[in-house]
């Protein structure tokens, strides 16, 4: 029996909403050709439309995950979740998130934590606090943003990129150091 490796994990973080999807097919097609798992929060807007785009692509190799918010029905997730594209579904009993997305009680900190390298594309409250639990966590993070202000409360310390390319280049390179240490 042949060994499996294990894939590096993405995280695409951004809106729950319809903001800038265009940007997150782009990220979710080229993140279908680089061997990783996409994983977001499991929703609609950014999260469905980056997820969609994983998805469709012919070739790709790893599984799109999304890691749900809590309900007040146990083991149910809110109306909404996962989106139709989500193939791996990992269920919280963690329902905060927007302003309170830092608490304890949030699946922001899950959703850091198990991103080998992540993407934030542009959100609001609920982005801007997983942006701050990468930094929190020292986990390799990036913006795809045409202007700061594009994420809500955006913390200075972040890195802001606005071409694709350059985002591809750090993606890359994180993937490079993560690879060698599977």
């Amino acid at each position: 029996m042949q060994a499996t490796r294990r894939l590096p994990i993405v995280g695409v973080m951004g809106s729950g909403s319809g903001l800038q999807l265009d940007r997150a097919r782009e990220v979710g097609r080229w993140l279908a050709t680089q061997r990783v798992h996409l994983l977001t929060g499991g929703g609609g807007g950014t999260m469905e439309s980056v997820s969609r785009a994983f998805s469709e692509h012919a070739d790709r190799q790893g599984l799109v995950v999304g890691v749900l918010p809590g309900s007040t029905r146990a083991g149910e997730a809110p109306s909404g979740y996962p989106n139709r594209w989500v193939e791996l579904r990992i269920a919280t009993h963690l329902p905060l998130s927007g302003r309170r997305g830092t608490d304890a009680l949030s699946r922001n900190h899950i959703n850091v934590l198990s991103s080998d390298v992540l993407i934030a594309l542009p959100g609001s409250a609920g982005t801007a606090s997983e942006v701050a639990l990468a930094l929190r966590y020292g986990r390799p993070i990036v913006a795809y943003l045409k202007d700061r202000s594009e994420i809500e409360g955006l913390d200075p310390k972040t890195r802001v990129l606005e071409s694709f390319e350059e985002v591809q280049e750090f993606v890359q390179q994180e993937l490079e150091v993560v690879r060698e240490a599977l």
